[in-house]
This record gives C-alpha cells, structure tokens and sequence, in this order.
C-alpha cells in the first residue's frame, strides 16, 4: 500500500538510522579504557540503557534537564552495579563520552540504500530530540548529511517531541504541510504520536519491538519502507 500525497519525508535519526547503542557501547570502551572503568561493558551497558531510555523519556517530558540527563543516567547505572565512582569522574565521563558519541557512527542495515531509494523522489528531513551539538557530526561523519534538505533539533527550537511546536517548525523551514509529509521514527510517544499531533502521516520503526496499535504502519526493516513510498 503506497502512500499518496507525500512529497517531504521527515526522519528521526538515533535508534531510526543512526545505530545509537552500538555506536554508544563502542564510545563507552573508548572513554572507559582512557578512565580505567574496571566495570565489565557489556553487564555496564545491559543496565545502562534501560536507564538512558527513562532520563531520555523524562528529558521530553521537561522532567529533567540536559545537565541531570548527562549525569543521572551514569550515577544511576553505576550504582545499580555497586561500584563507586565519584561526582568529579562522573562528570569527565559525561564530558568525554559525548565528545567521542560521533566518533562510531554505524548505520541500520539499508540506511544508504533506502536514502539513495527516496532522494529522487521525495524532500527528506530530519527532526531529531538528540543534542544538537554532537546530531550534525554524526550526520557528517556518517556521510548522510548530503541527503537531507533541513535538520530540525529540539535545542534550536526549545522543545521536544512529541510537541506540536518542533514538528510545525520543521514543516515551516521545509515548505511543507501536513498532508504531504511523513515523519518515520522508532518511538511511538515522541514521534509518531508527535506526527499525528500535527496531523502527518507516519512510519515506525519498530526498533524496540514494542505492542502498536494494528491500523500503525510498522516496519522492521528500513527497506520495508520502500513498500509504502
């Protein structure tokens, strides 16, 4: 079933083309080496991101600042393993894990092909809640950046998806509208449900293989989209 009407194709980019876990697992070894982290990286990071995945949730939810999400993840997760690491180490870490966040920038499998499949045909966006310091570099670094017309962050704009405010900016500085418009992510609270507050179409990726409502597109596979565009 192909979609009709649509002409500008909005992305969100961590979790939905950029593979942020990987890429984070791969900047946690970096930073932990160059700190002496004994902790073991993967029992770390198997606590680690269901903590990052809440401070995110409550980031979108103004519930914390970019400040608190930075440190609170990492305190968290380190105590959750009973190993102490002071507020001062803590804070390096924080510093030095963004820093070296677009130094790894693995793709989902059929990112290249299915940016190279809709670039003739279509507008393409991205709108994205990451920080906007380290969202440019990982689109330059990770040779994308030349596919997308506009990159929207929450930071420029002051708030976060699901807000009717980001998406109706992002449409704004596209020329676009509504009805001619997707939004494609992997969160349904932030993306999905922000697209349809808006009243745009959209595309999950269902990268956390979560329970969707049936009449949801859903893809798991980044070329599956090919079937609707």
């Amino acid at each position: 079933m192909k979609l009709t009407e649509v002409q500008h194709v909005f992305f969100d980019l961590d979790h939905t083309l950029w593979d942020f876990d990987k890429n984070s697992g791969l900047a946690y070894q970096k930073i932990f080496d160059k700190h002496q982290i004994t902790a073991h990286l993967p029992t770390f990071l198997s606590v680690y991101e269901p903590i990052n995945f809440q401070y995110w949730k409550w980031y979108r939810e103004e519930r914390v600042t970019k400040k608190q999400l930075r440190y609170g993840r990492l305190k968290k997760a380190f105590d959750a393993l009973n190993m102490q690491v002071d507020d001062a180490l803590i804070d390096r870490l924080a510093h030095d894990y963004i820093a070296h966040l677009p130094d790894n920038n693995h793709l989902f499998e059929g990112t290249h092909e299915l940016l190279q499949y809709l670039a003739p045909n279509y507008s393409l966006h991205i709108i994205t809640n990451g920080f906007e310091e380290v969202q440019q570099q990982k689109l330059t670094n990770a040779k994308i950046q030349p596919y997308f017309k506009t990159v929207t962050s929450s930071e420029s704009v002051g708030v976060k998806k699901p807000n009717p405010k980001i998406f109706h900016h992002a449409l704004e500085i596209a020329g676009a509208r509504p009805q001619n418009s997707v939004m494609i992510g992997d969160t349904y609270e932030a993306d999905i449900m922000g697209a349809h507050g808006v009243d745009m179409k959209s595309i999950c990726f269902n990268y956390h293989k979560a329970q969707l409502p049936k009449d949801q597109l859903v893809v798991d596979h980044l070329m599956d989209i090919t079937s609707y565009l």
